[in-house]
């Protein structure tokens, strides 16, 4: 889409704040209003589109992409959307450790037990931990508390959470950054160690390189968002 306006504004809705091109009023993919529940919020979306130049790049206008999801694909079903989510307690990258070699145990051993102790006293659960990477199952309990962590959230912080937990391939580590437990960039160093530690064995691949950096973005944009809704 080539650029028609000249200034997007921020302007008073009846939820929240809407954003204006021109005096006409942003509208999702699926047509509904882009209304956001946070002034901070609405400002980041509109300097993305005050920043766009002759055409539009939806990858360099993360904030809209956010609110948009929240608004055309998690309200409509918020729990059904939550559910899939929640159900990465099953699987949490953090679990699931190294067998070798001993540097790559202690590093992930330093970062990874930091992140589940505080979900163990944040929301008073355990975690089944083992090396390799074979199904090891969590307990019910701690499947359904992280679950209603969840379920409890509002469909903007859902629409973050969502790139963080399957980008990083944690729910854990997610739930850290939308409570501020841990800085985003810290996070992201946890979720994304194993491919640092494979770079660093191997040399820097441009391509998997790229691939982590579009990641990393990403995951920053997403806690980014979080920010932004407190």
């Amino acid at each position: 889409m080539r650029r028609f306006w000249k200034t997007a504004e921020v302007v008073e809705a009846n939820a929240g704040f809407g954003i204006s091109l021109d005096g006409r009023r942003v509208k999702t993919p699926a047509r509904a209003d882009l209304t956001v529940p946070v002034r901070d919020l609405s400002e980041a979306i509109a300097a993305e589109w005050n920043g766009c130049g002759d055409c539009v790049d939806p990858r360099a206008m993360p904030m809209t992409g956010l609110a948009n999801a929240a608004v055309d694909r998690v309200a409509p079903d918020r729990e059904s959307f939550a559910r899939g989510l929640a159900r990465y307690a099953e699987s949490d990258l953090l679990c699931y450790r190294a067998e070798g070699p001993a540097a790559l145990v202690e590093r992930q051993a330093e970062s990874w037990d930091t992140l589940l102790g505080w979900a163990r006293r944040r929301y008073d659960v355990d975690f089944a931990c083992q090396q390799g990477v074979m199904h090891v199952a969590q307990p019910k309990e701690t499947i359904d508390k992280l679950g209603h962590a969840v379920a409890s959230l509002d469909p903007f912080r859902l629409a973050a959470l969502s790139p963080l937990v399957t980008i990083g391939g944690s729910l854990v580590a997610a739930l850290a950054v939308l409570e501020a437990m841990m800085p985003a960039a810290e996070a992201w160093d946890a979720v994304s160690l194993d491919d640092q530690w494979q770079l660093e064995q191997w040399g820097m691949d441009s391509e998997a390189l790229a691939s982590l950096d579009a990641r990393q973005r990403d995951f920053l944009a997403a806690a980014r968002f979080l920010d932004l809704l407190r």
